[in-house]
This record gives structure tokens, sequence and C-alpha cells, in this order.
């Protein structure tokens, strides 16, 4: 993966909620937002490293807010073609295909090996945030740790995960 790809996707990892709530506020509707919030990630995955971007955060919540802007719009051009209660069926198979499937299998099996490689601190604090919602304050007052410990905490478990799935895709 390149540099720039690799940054962006852990600075999208670690500020997805933020990213989230500003396509909703675009988007004004939260499936929509997942979408674009899930279509930032697939278009981080293509980002050259040349030119080298600088302020890779500002990158990313400006391509956040872009891709927003285009879903929303496209939204508008498909009420103005169709309108708002015409639904649009979709008629394809939503079933994954079998080599999907087992690709995914094992990305998730990457991810297990490398969850139960960190500490048991880490695992916690990784599991209070992505699983239970828990923002850093809410996890600092239950664990008694300072809130800088567990954006610490977060972000050595996450480099760990991406090292391990990195190491596993180029071998």
């Amino acid at each position: 993966m390149l540099n720039n790809a690799r940054a962006l996707t852990r600075i999208l990892l670690m500020e997805r909620p933020s990213l989230l709530r500003l396509a909703e506020r675009i988007v004004r509707d939260r499936p929509t937002a997942e979408d674009v919030t899930q279509s930032l990630w697939i278009r981080v995955q293509g980002i050259d490293d040349d030119p080298p971007i600088v302020n890779k955060r500002a990158y990313l919540f400006r391509l956040a807010s872009n891709m927003a802007i285009d879903r929303a719009k496209a939204g508008q051009r498909q009420n103005a073609l169709f309108g708002p209660d015409d639904a649009v069926e979709h008629v394809a198979d939503e079933t994954p295909l079998p080599e999907k499937v087992l690709l995914d299998r094992e990305a998730l099996d990457q991810v297990r090996n490398a969850i139960e490689e960190l500490s048991p601190r880490s695992r916690e604090i990784l599991y209070l945030r992505r699983i239970n919602g828990l923002s850093s304050v809410e996890i600092a007052e239950r664990l008694g740790i300072s809130r800088q410990m567990v954006t610490r905490y977060l972000a050595q478990a996450m480099e760990h995960c991406l090292t391990c799935l990195d190491q596993d895709a180029s071998a």
C-alpha cells in the first residue's frame, strides 16, 4: 500500500465517527452517510504518492465533504427524475460471490489474529471503542486512565492491526 493511502486509511479509521457526522450533515440521511464513508475508504485506497499530501487530515475531510455533496446532488437529480416516492428497485442479487466470502473470511481471521496479539489493555480499549462505541472520555473514566492514554492505546492497536494486514497482504 502506498504511503499516502496508508496514512489516509489510518486517519480515516481514527476519524470515522467525525467523517460520518460530516457526511450525515450534508446528505441528511444516516444510511447514505454510511455509504459515503465506505466509498471514502475505497477511494483512499487508490490515492498515489505523487504528489505527496501535506495535510492528510484536511485532505481526507475535504474529500469526504466533496463525496457527500456529490451524493446529495445525485439524490436530488434522482428525485427530480423519478419523484421522491418512486423507489428504484434493484434487481441484482446482493449475495456475495464465493470468492468474496472466502477473501472476507481470511481478512477477518487476520484481524482476529492481530487483535489476539494485542495486550489485554489495548484489546479492551479497542473493544470498548469499536464495538461498544464509547468515546475516549468514557473509556478513560471507566478504566481510570487519562484520555491521552486511551488515544495512545487505540493508535497502537490500530497500527498493529494495519501492520499485520500489510504483512499478510505482501506475503
